[in-house]
Formats: C-alpha cells, sequence, structure tokens
C-alpha cells in the first residue's frame, strides 16, 4: 500500500511538472511615447520565434505563449528605438508597460517616419537630417518634398515645385506658424539662391498637397509647415561641398534654447556643365536665428531672424548646342558679348508671445516683417549661327550648311522693392473631444517696381518682326507701379475624435474668410475633412476631404498689360478675383509587414474644380500671368507612395502620379503649362554588405514632358511638349568616427560623428530640356533650341557633428 501511494505522490508530481512546463503565459500592456501618446501598431514578438502581434490603436497589446526558462520579448516600431524585455520562468498573466524613445540622428540619412497615423491631410515627415540625400541644390528641404506623391520639379538647380497641376505660386510656406516668402523677380534657377529653409535647424515638417484645414492661408495647391529645433544642450555640426558650406550652433535648458544657421553656396560648379559657357559667379550667403524662452508656465516667447544676400554675376562667352532627331541634326552657335547682374537681398524679423491659461488653453500673439530689395540687369549681344550638319544628298555632315545667321539683344533694368507686415492672434482650445483653433490676421503690403526690359533680333539682315520701316522690338516690356493694400483674415476650425463600434473617427470641419482693400474682394472658404480607422482591420485608414480654396492674387497675377507702337506696359487690373479651386479628396493607407519589415502603401484620388483662373505662361522658373480673368479649368489625378525598409533599418520609398489638368481659354481645351501626366519618384538608402560604415543613398526622377511654344504667344501656342524628364542622383558615404554612444575619450571626444561622402549627379548623363530659345532660318522657319539642364558632375562633402 505504501509502495502505490509513494508512486501516486511521484505520478503527481511528474504531471504537475510537466503542466508547470507547458503552462501558457499572457502577456499584455500598453505602449506609448516619450509623450505618453499611444504607439498604434507597433509590433510585439518572442524573440527566436514566429509568435507575435501588434497593439491596437490604444496602444494595447496581449501576447501568449508557453513558458520557458528564459523568454525575451522585443517591442518594435518605426521610427523608435526598439526595447527588449528578459522574462525568467515566466508564469500567469503579465502587466508589461513599455516606453519607446522616438529614434534620434539617424547615422547620416534622411529618416523619414511616418509612425503616426494621418489623421488629417497634412503628412508629417520627421526629418532627422537632410545632408547625405544627393541634391544639386545643396540639400534644401524642397528636395525632399519633391519625391513625394502628387509634387515634381522638373530643375535641379531650383527649389520651387508644383504640385497636383498648380504653380510655383500656388504653394504656401509656413515657419514656426508664420507664413514666408520668396523673391519676386527671379526668373532661372541659376539666380535662385538659397531656399528659406535652413535643414539644419529643421526639427519636423508636415506637407499637405490638397484638401487642407482653414487655419492655413488662401492657396490653391499645397501647404509646407516647418517647425523649428528647440535644443536642450549644446550642438552643433559644420558641413563643406563643392557647393558651397554651412555651420549650425544650438543651445538650450529646459527653460530656454537659440539656434543660429549660416550658409554659403555657389553653383558655379554645376554651371560649368552648360551648353552656355562663361564666368558664372553666384554667391548666396544667409544668416538665420531662432531664439525661444519659457518665461515662466504661463508666458513663452521667441524670435526668428533671417538676412539673406544673393548675388549673380553672369559673363557670357558662348554656347554650341546639337539637337534635332538622329535624320536631322542642327547646331546653334552663338558668341557673346555683355554681362548679368543680379542681387536679391531679403530681411525676415518674427516675434511671437503665448499665454497658456492651462495646459489645454492658450493664445498666441505674432508680428512679422519681410523686406526684399530685388535688382535684375544685364545687357547681352549675341551673333548665332544656325547650322544643317545633315547633307540629305550624300547622307554626311555639312558643318558650312547654314542655315540662319543672326544677332540679338537683350537689356534688362528691373528693380523692385516689397515690404510685408504681418500681426496675427491665435487661440487653441482642448475640450473633451475636441480641439478647437481660430485665429484672426492683418497684412499691410507695399509694392514698388520698376521694370524696363527689351530684346532685337536681326536675322540674315532683316529683323524680326520683319517690318519696312527698320529694326523693331521683338518684346518690349515696360513697368512703374506702386502698391499698397490692406489684407484682413479669419478661420476658425474643430477636430472632434470619438470611437464607435465602428472604429475611431476624426472629423475636422472649419471656415476661414479673407478680405483685400486692393479690389474690395470677400472669399469666404469652408473647409472639412474625415478620416477613419476600421476596428474590423485597424492596419487601414480612410480619409475624406473637401472644400472651397482661394488664390487670393500678389503682385504678379493682376499685371496686365496694354501694348501700344510695339511697347508693352504692366496695367494693374483693379479688377481681379481670387482664383477659386473646389477640391475632392479621397485617400487612404495601408500598414502592413512584408519578410519581417514594416511597409506602408499611400494612395489618394483627387478632382479639383477651377474657375477664375488667371492663365500664364512658364519659362523656366519665371511665370508671367495674363492679369486677367479669363478661364475656368480642372486637374484630375491619382498619387501613389510605398514606403518602409526595403532594406533592413534603412527608410526608402517610391512615388507614383498620374494627372491630367487643362484650362479653357475662348471656349477652346489647352492642357495648363504644368500638365505632366506621369511621375515616378525613387529614394532608396542601403548599406555596404558586411558593413554599416558604407551607406548608400540614391534619389531618381521619371516625370513626364510639360507643354510650350514660342515665347511673349498666347497660351494657344503652346501646342509643343518637352522631352521626360529622367534624373539618377547617387551618393556613397563612410562613417570616419563614430561617437554617438559618447564612448570616446580624449581628442576628438566632443565629436558626435564625422561623415565624408561623394556624389554623383546625373549619373546617366542625361540632357534634360528646362526651355527653349527660338530662332528663324532664312526661310522665316522657325526652331526651337532646348535649354539644357546640368549634365554628369561629381561632388566631394564633410559633415562633422559636435
Amino acid at each position: 500500500m505504501q509502495m502505490k501511494n509513494r508512486f501516486f505522490i511521484i505520478y503527481i508530481f511528474l504531471l504537475f511538472n510537466l503542466s508547470l512546463s507547458a503552462q501558457q503565459v499572457k502577456v499584455g500592456g500598453v505602449i506609448r511615447d516619450e509623450n505618453g501618446d499611444p504607439v498604434e501598431l507597433a509590433t510585439v514578438r518572442i524573440e527566436g520565434t514566429a509568435i507575435g502581434t501588434v497593439s491596437n490603436l490604444k496602444g494595447q497589446y496581449s501576447l501568449k505563449f508557453n513558458s520557458k526558462d528564459t523568454v525575451t520579448i522585443v517591442y518594435s516600431m518605426i521610427g523608435y528605438n526598439t526595447r527588449k524585455r528578459k522574462l525568467t520562468h515566466p508564469q500567469g498573466n503579465i502587466s508589461i508597460n513599455i516606453t519607446l524613445p522616438a529614434i534620434g540622428y539617424e547615422i547620416g540619412e534622411i529618416t523619414v517616419t511616418e509612425n503616426r497615423r494621418q489623421m488629417n491631410t497634412v503628412q508629417n515627415i520627421d526629418i532627422k537630417a537632410s545632408t547625405f540625400m544627393p541634391d544639386a541644390s545643396g540639400g534644401n528641404i524642397e528636395s525632399i518634398i519633391a519625391t513625394q506623391a502628387g509634387v515634381s520639379s522638373n530643375n535641379e538647380l531650383s527649389s520651387q515645385y508644383n504640385v497636383r497641376g498648380g504653380s510655383y505660386d500656388e504653394n504656401m510656406v509656413y515657419v514656426n506658424g508664420i507664413e514666408v516668402y520668396r523673391p519676386l523677380l527671379i526668373r532661372s534657377g541659376q539666380q535662385e539662391g538659397l531656399s528659406f529653409i535652413n535643414p539644419d535647424m529643421v526639427a519636423n515638417v508636415g506637407f499637405s498637397s490638397g484638401g487642407f484645414e482653414a487655419r492655413y492661408g488662401d492657396k490653391m495647391s499645397s501647404v509646407l509647415d516647418i517647425t523649428y529645433k528647440k535644443p536642450t544642450s549644446f550642438e552643433g555640426s559644420v558641413s563643406a561641398s563643392l557647393l558651397g558650406f554651412s555651420a549650425y550652433l544650438g543651445m538650450g535648458s529646459k527653460k530656454w534654447s537659440w539656434i543660429n544657421g549660416i550658409r554659403y553656396k555657389t553653383n558655379r560648379y554645376l554651371l560649368g556643365t552648360l551648353d552656355t559657357k562663361g564666368e558664372y559667379d553666384p554667391r548666396f550667403i544667409d544668416y538665420q536665428t531662432y531664439f525661444n524662452w519659457n518665461i515662466s508656465s504661463r508666458w513663452e516667447i521667441g524670435f526668428i531672424g533671417n538676412i539673406s544676400d544673393n548675388k549673380y554675376t553672369f559673363k557670357p562667352k558662348d554656347r554650341n548646342t546639337r539637337f534635332g532627331t538622329l535624320e536631322t541634326v542642327r547646331e546653334f552657335k552663338v558668341y557673346f558679348d555683355g554681362q548679368e547682374k543680379d542681387l536679391f537681398r531679403t530681411f525676415f524679423g518674427a516675434a511671437n508671445a503665448t499665454y497658456k491659461l492651462n495646459e489645454r488653453n492658450n493664445i498666441t500673439f505674432r508680428a512679422s516683417a519681410f523686406r526684399t530689395n530685388e535688382k535684375e540687369t544685364y545687357d547681352i549681344t549675341g551673333q548665332y549661327w544656325l547650322n544643317d550638319l545633315d547633307d540629305t544628298n550624300t547622307g554626311e555632315g555639312d558643318p558650312n550648311a547654314t542655315i540662319g545667321v543672326g544677332t540679338y539683344m537683350e537689356h534688362a533694368r528691373n528693380y523692385l522693392n516689397a515690404t510685408v507686415q504681418s500681426y496675427s492672434l491665435n487661440g487653441l482650445h482642448q475640450i473633451k473631444q475636441h480641439t478647437i483653433q481660430w485665429g484672426t490676421e492683418l497684412k499691410k503690403e507695399s509694392i514698388k517696381d520698376r521694370i524696363r526690359e527689351w530684346e532685337l533680333r536681326d536675322s540674315a539682315g532683316y529683323s524680326l518682326p520683319n517690318v519696312p520701316n527698320g529694326p523693331e522690338l521683338i518684346y518690349s516690356l515696360t513697368s512703374r507701379n506702386d502698391i499698397n493694400s490692406t489684407r484682413l483674415s479669419f478661420f476658425a476650425q474643430d477636430s472632434y475624435r470619438f470611437t464607435s463600434g465602428l472604429g475611431i473617427f476624426t472629423i475636422t470641419a472649419g471656415i476661414r474668410g479673407s478680405y483685400w482693400s486692393w479690389n474690395k474682394e470677400f472669399i469666404a472658404s469652408p473647409r472639412a475633412s474625415v478620416a477613419f480607422i476600421p476596428k474590423a482591420n485597424e492596419k487601414f485608414t480612410f480619409r475624406l476631404a473637401s472644400g472651397i480654396y482661394y488664390q487670393a492674387p500678389f503682385y504678379k497675377e493682376f499685371r496686365d498689360t496694354i501694348t501700344i507702337n510695339g511697347v508693352t506696359e504692366v496695367a494693374l487690373n483693379k479688377n481681379i478675383k481670387s482664383q477659386r479651386s473646389i477640391q475632392f479628396v479621397l485617400g487612404g493607407d495601408y500598414s502592413f509587414r512584408a519578410v519581417g519589415r514594416p511597409f506602408k502603401f499611400s494612395a489618394e484620388v483627387y478632382y479639383k474644380a477651377l474657375s477664375n483662373l488667371i492663365p500664364y505662361n512658364v519659362d523656366n522658373v519665371r511665370v508671367s500671368y495674363y492679369g486677367r480673368n479669363i478661364a475656368s479649368g480642372y486637374a484630375t489625378g491619382i498619387d501613389m507612395k510605398l514606403f518602409g525598409e526595403f532594406v533592413p533599418g534603412t527608410d526608402s520609398w517610391i512615388s507614383f502620379s498620374l494627372m491630367k489638368t487643362e484650362e479653357k481659354i475662348d471656349g477652346r481645351w489647352i492642357p495648363r503649362p504644368t500638365d505632366q501626366r506621369y511621375n515616378v519618384s525613387l529614394y532608396f538608402t542601403d548599406y555596404f554588405p558586411g558593413s554599416k560604415k558604407w551607406k548608400m543613398n540614391l534619389k531618381g526622377s521619371f516625370a513626364g514632358g510639360l507643354p510650350f511654344g514660342p515665347p511673349h504667344s498666347g497660351r494657344e501656342a503652346a501646342v509643343f511638349r518637352t522631352p521626360a524628364y529622367k534624373r539618377v542622383d547617387i551618393g556613397m558615404s563612410r562613417i570616419l568616427i563614430d561617437n554617438y554612444d559618447k564612448h570616446r575619450t580624449g581628442f576628438g571626444r566632443n565629436i558626435r560623428s564625422m561623415w565624408l561622402g561623394l556624389d554623383v549627379f546625373n549619373l546617366l548623363n542625361i540632357n534634360n530640356v528646362n526651355s527653349y530659345y527660338w530662332v528663324t532660318d532664312v526661310y522665316n522657319n522657325q526652331f526651337a533650341v532646348p535649354n539644357y539642364l546640368t549634365s554628369r558632375q561629381i561632388n566631394a562633402r564633410l559633415l562633422i557633428e559636435f
């Protein structure tokens, strides 16, 4: 009997141990970021197994597994540092709440972390560093924006871009809630200089390509919303390349912060690859500062200052361009005399004061002033030969077959001074699930222009146009105007977020109103959007937005022209009205994992009904308006983007857009100047095999051609299209000093990192066309001679971070 009892006890003991070893453990909790907000769709997995799950919309997770001696749980999410928890003999139900800190500086690359759900029409692009993106413009933020879906830029020398068929002037740029401006007389990418936005000083970027909220101003295409850094300790960087140099210095504490940036840029090295040879001397320099001080728990003040001095001097010598087809090759030769001297000097200052009633209510007062002094002067004479290099009889080239000879003269004395003052009061109130924002703004604008430019062409003994009484200017423009006006605007909007049995909803609705004293026009702009995350499948996000958007005229749009005896004079149109766009945007995101890595696919379809349009022509980056509301039109298309870790530990993306936009002038439908039917953009990052000290960054663009026609002609004459824009830039980077973990002592302990890089611009050496110069042969046939952009070029760069 005792023997049976012993066996029974041993049996129970073994059974208990077997059940214990196979016991199922349940681990659950909440995953939050450093601000205490839930992190959605974070991955939770058991290391070394296929067992895993993701957090829900509230950051909650639950994971079951069989108990072992040791179990390591891994928590990860794009844009956050990975965290691990090691459990020893886990049993029963275990609660683990995790905080995932956001990734800091990702070693020398642009890290675009789309970690937050996009519940409105503004996508957050968290740019940690743009220094190592191969970029002929010198590392502008706009170069990254140009790779987003729905955005295109066909000029590597310019920071300007088009969005969904809109013009360059239809894009708003805000820095810390204050709208910033560009110089107004810029006509080419060579002149443009530095963008206002200093990438070294940027903390966060928000971008909307349409359907944006009422708190943003009166433009029809897009919003770029920049927030500058507020460091709490010392930091700095110095970078240099063949395109210029920059230096950044930041310091601060929990109470205050101060950042400074200085940049110098010269694109002389790139301009040397153009067909037109000569002495290029572009010098662009700017200084920016941003100071912020939390005086108390209730008061916060800040100041932004900017001084920019952009000089462009050019003495052309000669040009040799070959163009045509394989069967018909022609050569355009020019010998120049004269020079061009341009100056664009801008000053910007803004101050703000915020009063915090409590954590959920605050009021902000802002005051800003912008002033630009611009001068564009040139006197250039060119003697040209147009040669036919194809002999149809022999099939051999004949460089002496000259079919056109002529001389042209270009003259300009253009001066412009502009001042814009702005005063605004804004409020933000959070009441339960509502976020209410309101604002009012007063703007005072003063513009003074003195424009005088003309062009004369004499071809094979007769002038163009050919008149019996002697030479006549082919083009002449004069302007002498002083403009003083006032704009008043207000907005109010509410964002309401709630949860139902269907999922999570965010509804944003608001209205914006504006009045302009120049034309006595008042416009009202209602806007609304809805975002929805279905409970049935939390990997999806759906968005719908609609609204009435206006393009309030500013300087260039209402400059009408009157031509008398061949001289065109600018007359300001006081009957001008704001252009209008009624927009409908439907889109969504799908987050998923493939080959063990996170991805997100986004898509949006849109339709814009356009009215009161002011037609315009584009030459290089210069936009010339008709100055009258004489057209209507539309823009429609689809934008798609795939973002994720194509290579583990790196962020890459590819975007694809299809679009069509037309306008109706005098009963005839015509493609708009920005009618780019397709656009593919790619940004890809990879490490060298077996080493993370080497990094490769590749940027590519393939976009359809744009409509064009003879200069100084109507939109009806733009019946041609430029060739497709095709360009690939690649950069290689090698880290020389890696001190991100602060392990170094002695010399170099204050250096955070040092990188050496090499870029190849226009890797495939494709001749992309920027614009055309029109000439006439002896038979009065016109030829469009392409003005090519930059060819293949190598750039070396160095970055040191402190």
